[in-house]
């Protein structure tokens, strides 16, 4: 992936930096100021870095009526019209003071998706250190716009958004002010299957649109955010509960934490073992050498007798002349004589250098 870096509060993120957790509070709330926070708290315990809110209310996002493409047909909110959904996913604004708060005690960065101009005008009296663009708002290029105006760092998320539709959000956040992009993959499903995430289409952002690039992972489990760790992710986004089974718009596909921390330590890992290209031997290698296979007299010796197959062969351990020698020493004579169990160097073989 590019060489490319940006700053989301005290946090550099993008190559040479491991991924940055953000815990998606979401609808997990269940209505409750203090779920709320619990679950801030256990994402910070649980080792995420951040914890994002969304910041909108019912009116905001759509009007209280009933009919074609107001009522959700299929999936996990089959049944139910797109204004009683935000009605009880929305994060009350009342709370954001206590949320930003609590994260600053934490020392957990906290900030949010506006989803139209008056969240953003709510959300800069706190100062956060990033926006969100969800997914669905990829298109919506006026509040793109907004957004980047501030000057903060944006992080979009790029769903269902095409190729041409992510390049015209880029332009205008650029456009507008915006000096750093986070472009995350993710697949617009609730839960979405991992085999339709084709991981390399983020790698693919960084370079195609020149951001960084990270993940907003939808799929149940943590596998999915290891594997883009091990791509090159500069940040990860999973939405967070406390527990499943309290329900919720988003609990089916959010992580406890316990699991939120197994994906964290997980994700570490799988940084730590990207390294950087190195054909040396490494530390913990040091003492193996000794298993490779080199030449032994595997009977004894007397000094100028041939060198045969019957005599001398290529065994473990590896205290002798290379393999590659081996058929250059075969007719040759010994210098000296040898007991079988002893490793062949190069002062043992006659006119070895004639032979190199």
């Amino acid at each position: 992936m590019p060489d490319r870096t940006m700053q989301i509060g005290d946090r550099k993120i993008g190559a040479g930096h491991p991924p940055l957790v953000v815990a998606e509070l979401s609808a997990n709330h269940g209505g409750e100021l203090q779920h709320a926070l619990d679950i801030l708290t256990a994402a910070a315990d649980a080792g995420a870095e951040a914890v994002k809110l969304q910041t909108y209310t019912p009116d905001t996002m759509t009007i209280d009526h009933h009919g074609p493409g107001f009522d959700i047909e299929g999936g996990l909110w089959d049944g139910r019209s797109l204004y009683e959904l935000y009605v009880e996913a929305h994060t009350p604004w009342e709370w954001h003071e206590s949320l930003f708060a609590h994260g600053r005690i934490l020392g957990v960065a906290v900030f949010s998706t506006p989803f139209d101009a008056s969240a953003v005008d709510f959300l800069e009296t706190f100062d956060p250190p990033a926006y969100k663009i969800a997914s669905f708002e990829c298109t919506d290029i006026p509040l793109i716009r907004k957004v980047a105006a501030t000057g903060k760092p944006m992080v979009i998320s790029t769903g269902i958004a095409n190729e041409a539709e992510i390049g015209e959000a880029v332009v205008a956040a650029r456009e507008a002010g915006a000096e750093d992009i986070c472009l995350l993959h993710c697949v617009s499903a609730y839960p979405a299957p991992t085999t339709e995430y084709n991981l390399q289409t983020m790698c693919d952002l960084a370079e195609r649109f020149g951001t960084v690039s990270g993940l907003s992972d939808h799929t149940l489990g943590i596998d999915t955010s290891i594997a883009a760790t091990a791509l090159g992710a500069a940040l990860i986004e999973k939405h967070v509960t406390m527990r499943r089974a309290d329900g919720g718009p988003d609990s089916t596909f959010s992580l406890e934490p316990d699991e939120l921390r197994q994906m964290i330590n997980g994700c570490r890992l799988a940084y730590g073992a990207l390294g950087n290209a190195d054909y040396s031997r490494q530390t913990s290698e040091q003492g193996n050498a000794q298993f490779r296979r080199s030449i032994y007299a595997v009977a004894d010796i007397s000094a100028g007798e041939t060198f045969t197959e019957a005599n001398v062969r290529c065994i473990r351990p590896g205290f002798g002349l290379e393999p590659k020698w081996y058929p250059i020493i075969l007719g040759q004579t010994a210098a000296r004589d040898l007991k079988r169990g002893e490793p062949l160097d190069r002062a043992a073989v006659e006119q070895f250098e004639l032979a190199e």
